[in-house]
């Protein structure tokens, strides 16, 4: 029985590809804290969840059965943030925000790369016998 890598991670390789992405985009955000009129995105995760999930076709075998549409229409990837307290230059950069959001992703990055190392720990004592 051949064990696909896809399979075996568990969805944690693409839960490290999000994380890397939003860091990207909230560390631009911080560097631009002092740029007028730059608008603060970010990237949601129930977006990129719902765009993956839109690309599997699921199997109904009875009439009462629920499709696998999504209900929801939110938008995929980047998006902006709405500010709470917007400067007169038009920046919407929360710098306390974005230090959180980032402190937050940095912390979930860690976690889903432990998660993903000891998958592949477990893999390895598997093939070695140890």
């Amino acid at each position: 029985m051949a064990i696909s890598f896809a399979g075996a991670f568990a969805g944690h390789d693409k839960a490290l590809e999000f994380r890397t992405a939003r860091a990207a985009v909230l560390a631009n955000n911080i560097a631009n804290a002092d740029t007028p009129n730059y608008k603060a995105k970010d990237l949601s995760f129930d977006a990129l969840l719902s765009n993956e999930s839109s690309k599997l076709h699921l199997r109904s075998t009875n009439a009462k059965h629920m499709s696998g549409s999504s209900l929801h229409g939110e938008p995929e990837g980047t998006m902006y943030r709405t500010p709470s307290q917007p400067s007169l230059d038009g920046n919407t950069v929360d710098m306390q925000r974005e230090q959180a959001e980032y402190a937050q992703n940095s912390l979930q990055f860690d976690t889903s790369f432990m998660f993903l190392d000891r998958k592949i720990s477990g893999m390895k004592k598997a093939l070695t016998g140890n």
